[in-house]
């Protein structure tokens, strides 16, 4: 093939990679579109159009139609500040415990040798494949018994050893802490405790701040377990708050898409804040070494 041929080939082909992602980013970006045009819609006009309202405006748009009134009104006959505030306290607590305790179990599994290690990675191993609706149950008793119900403790207790967490660390552990750094640093006199927070974590920061961000979305989007476990409205995060704006005889959707932008704009913020380390967490197990 001449190099012009080939030069030729190439272009096409990267011009047809290109147009390939642009089609999956407008069709992924379309739902977001439609949500921020929603969140400003009236009542009128929510079902009317399918974007943006016509009419005889710039652009071919009738901007009078929309109105800032499902923002306003989810502060004013909502107590959503409060439920904003209870979903970042429960997302930002379960998110440390969570990444500290799963830290600390990969650790001790991948880098310690004692009695029974094999059989609790077993169990690990055993826990990840239990389907989390069937714990949902016996965990609703277990908290019952312990007086949790209606607490954040209750929702905070079942994310303190997380076996996902742990196996990514230990995974993780693995392959980016080696063993002769751990027994140099013990040689010189340095802490177990000491040893961890100032050795190992630094080397297993792309994981950790992974799972901090996998750990915080799951808990910020958690709906399930907050709905069961909590009956004060006042400790409903935004989950369970939106929920409340849909009955069976009435759904406020102006102020459902309204709520449900203003719960997505701090899991914006900290995947834009925390994008490098959460790809670099992924890869991390890919490649021994």
């Amino acid at each position: 093939m001449k190099p012009r041929s080939k030069s030729l080939t190439l272009n096409l082909a990267k011009a047809l990679n290109y147009a390939l992602l642009l089609l999956a980013c407008l069709v992924t970006l379309t739902p977001f579109y439609w949500l921020l045009v929603a969140a400003f819609k009236k009542s009128e006009d929510f079902f009317a159009h399918t974007f943006l309202p016509k009419g005889d405006g710039f652009l071919g748009v009738a901007w009078y139609k929309l109105t800032l009134d499902n923002f306003s009104r989810i502060f004013t006959e909502l107590d959503f500040a409060n439920n904003i505030l209870n979903s970042v306290f429960l997302a930002s607590s379960t998110a440390v415990i969570s990444t500290i305790t799963a830290a600390m179990g990969g650790y001790a599994l991948a880098k310690y040798e004692f009695r029974g290690r094999d059989f609790i990675m077993g169990i690990v191993l055993a826990a990840l494949i239990i389907p989390a609706p069937l714990l949902l149950a016996p965990g609703y008793q277990l908290l019952y018994h312990l007086h949790l119900l209606d607490s954040y403790g209750g929702l905070l207790l079942p994310a303190v050893a997380p076996a996902f967490g742990v196996f990514l660390f230990r995974q993780a552990m693995l392959n980016s802490v080696p063993q002769s750094l751990l027994d140099s640093a013990r040689i010189d006199g340095c802490g177990e405790l000491h040893c961890f927070w100032v050795i190992v974590l630094p080397l297993v920061r792309p994981m950790v701040g992974a799972y901090l961000l996998i750990t915080f979305l799951g808990s910020w989007n958690n709906f399930i377990q907050p709905q069961i476990i909590l009956q004060d409205a006042d400790k409903f995060p935004l989950s369970v708050a939106l929920a409340s704006l849909q009955t069976a005889y009435r759904a406020e959707y102006g102020m459902i898409t309204a709520g449900t932008l203003v719960s997505i704009a701090p899991l914006a913020a900290l995947f834009l804040l925390l994008q490098k380390e959460f790809i670099s967490g992924l890869t991390s197990g890919a490649v021994k070494g």
